[in-house]
């Protein structure tokens, strides 16, 4: 579990206790994350397997099942919590994530504000990044969802970095006690510009702001707004492209008498082989990489500003 000792460290426990969050890894797109039970099984495609023979292993580890069967059992780190977390609302995923972290200068010690919390994937990272002496204050409109978020941060030991409440940040803004303590700012709110006057009286000269909105008319009348206080305003998409790294059968090949190496079409290999002088080297199992057929597209512009300093 990720936690923060007396001594202000922030780390994982390397052994599996009772009560501990871990995620069942199955393969890379299935995994899970379940609350160790002495008592409890996990049962899957791959048998049944029982929670006391987790206790007292280090995460990591690989562990069997009753048919031979196997699965990892992970810490539950900010990355692989995005990819397991209950999707109360669209997230943000790691690509934008680790961006926004960098471009935000977020470091341990900083003071971050962020509307709206929404399934907590952002505020997870951010947790992380401003630990262990920083803290993130995260606001949702939405009741049911900041409570969902709370218990979520509890189970992931996180509860001391992040503080979660409910508040229209677009009709209210932030709350007047954080007035020029802000480091950060993020908003991930369908109307930003509404938000953003009060976003800059929260941060202190030369603080970032940041806004994620997936339409592109968004991004336009907000930097409108940012005009008016902020300089250096800067918006980004980030795309990734996944490519798969397998094992492959090459085609046959064929060597002529100089040595030269060719493919040949498949059309012609049948043909060429007869009468030539050369001979043809069967295809063999070669390891190559190609792009992701499940390539994720857009997911929304990242619009960045600096406070300007006040002359």
């Amino acid at each position: 579990m990720l936690s923060v000792d007396r001594a202000n460290n922030l780390s994982f426990n390397r052994f599996i206790s009772d009560g501990d969050l871990v995620i069942v890894y199955e393969r890379h797109d299935n995994m899970k994350a379940v609350k160790v039970c002495e008592n409890s099984v996990l049962q899957n495609r791959f048998g049944v397997f029982k929670h006391s023979d987790w206790i007292g292993e280090p995460f990591g580890s690989k562990v069997l099942s009753n048919k031979g069967g196997f699965v990892y059992l992970l810490a539950p780190t900010p990355e692989l919590w995005t990819l397991v977390l209950s999707h109360r609302t669209q997230i943000l995923y790691i690509a934008d994530i680790s961006f926004l972290i960098m471009y935000l200068e977020i470091v341990p010690g900083c003071l971050v504000l962020e509307s709206g919390t929404g399934s907590g994937s952002l505020t997870t990272s951010l947790a992380r990044a401003v630990a262990p002496t920083g803290h993130v204050y995260t606001f949702d409109f939405h009741e049911h969802r900041a409570v969902s978020a709370r218990e979520d941060f509890e189970r992931t030991g996180l509860s001391s970095l992040v503080t979660v409440g409910v508040r229209d940040i677009q009709g209210e803004g932030f709350p007047d006690d954080f007035c020029g303590k802000a480091d950060s700012v993020f908003l991930d709110l369908p109307q930003p510009w509404l938000a953003i006057p009060s976003a800059g009286k929260m941060l202190k000269q030369d603080g970032i702001l940041c806004s994620f909105s997936p339409c592109i008319e968004q991004v336009q009348r907000s930097c409108e707004t940012l005009g008016a206080n902020f300089t250096d305003i800067r918006t980004f998409e980030v795309l990734l492209r996944t490519y798969e790294v397998k094992e492959w059968k090459m085609e046959s090949f064929q060597v002529d008498e100089s040595g030269s190496l060719g493919s040949l079409p498949c059309k012609r290999r049948q043909r060429s082989s007869e009468g030539s002088n050369g001979r043809e080297i069967s295809g063999s199992p070669t390891v190559m990489a190609r792009p992701s057929a499940e390539a994720r597209g857009h997911t929304g512009y990242l619009t960045f500003a600096r406070l300007g300093c006040v002359s």
